[in-house]
């Protein structure tokens, strides 16, 4: 009853991370906070695997629940990536995978949008990811490739792709990275008492990775300088974060963010 947070890893290639997350929102209460994330493979897409007992296992979750009131588990997630060119409506998807965009083949238009860095897929659609929006809410969500389909032009994503909704494609530069970092350490919103430690835990998609190229550290930095003197920061690439999209609503599945929990006590 005193349950407060949970923090959840899992398989990244054969868990639907947003089937995930409505699975534990549909048995835990309101109030408890639950973050985490899908283990990566770089930009390899062949195996994932948590520990288990102290062995590398696939096809497995984990989570690790945090008890009583003087927790105190934050969150922050944010991408900043930018939206270009026209909305798309998904005319035709089953769960994660998405057939047609405007009654067209989907990968012929991501084809068409890429010109001759589509050889290079699914890995480089890491970094032209799909914004999606909720016509009912408003909410926007972000969905990362990792698979693609050259018989049924489709593209296999790491969520699920609801028909009805808007697509758009989306980029982004070294600084928008940085900025989305930034934003997500600001939500965190952490208050302590002076010289109070605080574990935080990064994680940030496997794309985010591959635009920083030579230079990943920088968001890593980027995130501390926001949180107290005392904080100790870990974390690891995903093939997708969890967190809730906004404060009182449920656990969600992102791609392309970087998810930030905090832990302390108070």
């Amino acid at each position: 009853s005193d349950l407060s947070a949970i923090l959840i890893l899992t398989d990244g290639l054969l868990v639907n991370g947003a089937m995930f997350a409505k699975g534990i929102n549909s048995v835990i209460k309101e109030h408890t906070v639950v973050t985490g994330g899908l283990a990566g493979d770089g930009r390899e897409f062949k195996t994932t695997w948590i520990l288990v007992d102290g062995l590398p296992c696939s096809a497995y979750a984990c989570g690790i629940g945090f008890y009583g009131d003087s927790v105190r588990v934050n969150y922050g997630s944010n991408g900043g990536w930018k939206a270009f060119g026209p909305d798309h409506l998904i005319t035709k998807s089953h769960k994660n995978v998405l057939y047609e965009l405007d009654n067209k083949p989907a990968l012929e238009l991501y084809k068409n949008y890429l010109g001759a860095m589509a050889d290079g897929l699914p890995t480089v659609g890491l970094r032209y990811p799909l914004s999606l929006t909720n016509t009912s809410t408003g909410e926007k969500l972000v969905r990362t490739i990792f698979a693609i389909d050259k018989k049924t032009q489709s593209l296999v994503f790491a969520g699920d792709i609801p028909e009805g909704q808007y697509a758009r494609l989306m980029y982004a530069t070294f600084d928008n990275l940085l900025d989305g970092a930034a934003y997500a350490a600001s939500m965190l919103n952490i208050e302590t008492k002076p010289n109070q430690e605080v574990l935080a835990i990064a994680i940030s998609c496997v794309g985010r990775r591959m635009l920083m190229e030579e230079e990943p550290g920088a968001e890593l930095e980027t995130t501390l300088e926001s949180m107290p003197k005392q904080t100790k920061q870990v974390g690891f690439y995903s093939y997708g974060e969890l967190s809730p999209y906004s404060k009182n609503t449920g656990c969600d599945l992102h791609n392309q963010t970087m998810t930030l929990t905090s832990i302390y006590e108070q």
